[in-house]
């Protein structure tokens, strides 16, 4: 029979002669299992280590050192390119078709010119005057003003309205890739290449309008459209390079050399001494060809006799000189057109031009 044990009060200590209530073995046994396999895969967890702090620096926080400047090469200068000068500038005027005095044609050739030589960094003045009621225009581009003598280079860029020289066809106009555009090439190309640092003189490009009229009268000029029509047509005859005259009558100070470029980009390059051109400018143009390799196409030996855009400053008593190939079989025709003119007389025309002016051979 089970009996029930009276209840009693034990303290938190046992006394010695007081034993403990006796545990089964088998029960000691699963509470060892038990705990051994609750913790038996667990990993004390370490105690984590704290690095010491880094001691506190007194001294001023140092700025980051400068990056440094890369080192930007002086770019090379640049070389006349005749095959530039014919792609771009030849046949950007060809482009804009017949371009005779007062036509709508050679004002925007005009236009291109002054923005190609704004492009390439040259100050750009106008005169802009009226011949016998026909709007005419200058185009000047200058450089280096007031740092030495004053030299000129000098190209028309008009184109003749009448092919009188055509047997074929003598009223059509003159499509002007030689007589015209070729100067013009060779002269912004000069406007691009020309190394600005290395000129001693001041420059001008000057761009003549109304050169190839000569012989003709106003009424030619209708074979384009025109900037001012009127209803009736002067006919007196004109004269020959009337606005190379107008920047003659115009000039502010004396200039030591003036050059004209005229017809020199014929693929069968001959240009002789022209025999009212200054003598000693020419020998030095001719000196610098021949070094450069050129003496097969600047030939010095007097052959022809010209009235061109040099006429008016040779009559001022001003060094002139033009530079022209008059052995050109389609002038004042219908067949002066693109495929006459290449790069490679353009270049050397340039290229002399070039060497000429940086050397600043003109003052000498």
């Amino acid at each position: 029979m089970k009996t029930r044990l009276p209840t009693r009060k034990f303290s938190t200590r046992f006394k010695t002669n007081v034993r403990a209530p006796h545990l089964c073995g088998a029960h000691i046994l699963l509470a060892f299992i038990f705990f051994a396999l609750g913790c038996g895969g667990c990993a004390s967890t370490p105690t984590p280590t704290v690095a010491p702090s880094a001691p506190t620096s007194t001294r001023a926080p140092q700025a980051a050192p400068a990056t440094p400047t890369p080192f930007l090469p002086t770019p090379a200068p640049l070389s006349f390119d005749g095959k530039h000068a014919y792609d771009e500038y030849l046949q950007a005027q060809m482009n804009f078709g017949i371009r005779p005095a007062g036509s709508v044609a050679v004002r925007k050739t005009g236009d291109y010119i002054i923005e190609q030589l704004k492009q390439n960094g040259w100050q750009v003045e106008t005169q802009e005057f009226e011949y016998r009621g026909v709007p005419i225009r200058n185009v000047i581009g200058k450089i280096g003003v007031g740092q030495g003598p004053l030299i000129i280079l000098g190209a028309h860029y008009d184109t003749r309205p009448r092919a009188d020289q055509d047997k074929t066809n003598p009223n059509a106009p003159v499509p002007g890739a030689n007589d015209g555009a070729s100067g013009v090439a060779v002269l912004l190309e000069l406007a691009r290449t020309l190394d600005k640092t290395n000129l001693k003189n001041e420059i001008w490009l000057a761009f003549f309008d109304a050169e190839d009229n000569g012989g003709l009268n106003a009424c030619a000029l209708r074979v384009a459209p025109q900037q001012k029509p009127t209803a009736l047509c002067d006919t007196n005859e004109w004269t020959w390079s009337i606005g190379a005259q107008h920047v003659a009558d115009n000039l502010p100070t004396k200039p030591a050399a003036v050059i004209v470029v005229d017809m020199i980009g014929d693929a069968q390059q001959d240009i002789y001494y022209e025999q009212n051109s200054d003598k000693a400018l020419q020998e030095q143009l001719w000196q610098s060809a021949a070094q450069l390799g050129y003496g097969q196409q600047f030939i010095p030996q007097y052959k022809w006799s010209m009235s061109d855009d040099h006429t008016p400053f040779l009559q001022k008593g001003i060094r002139a000189a033009d530079l022209i190939d008059f052995d050109y079989p389609y002038w004042h025709t219908t067949q002066d057109t693109a495929d006459k003119v290449s790069a490679e007389s353009l270049e050397r025309v340039g290229r002399v031009l070039e060497r000429w002016v940086e050397s600043g051979a003109g003052v000498r």
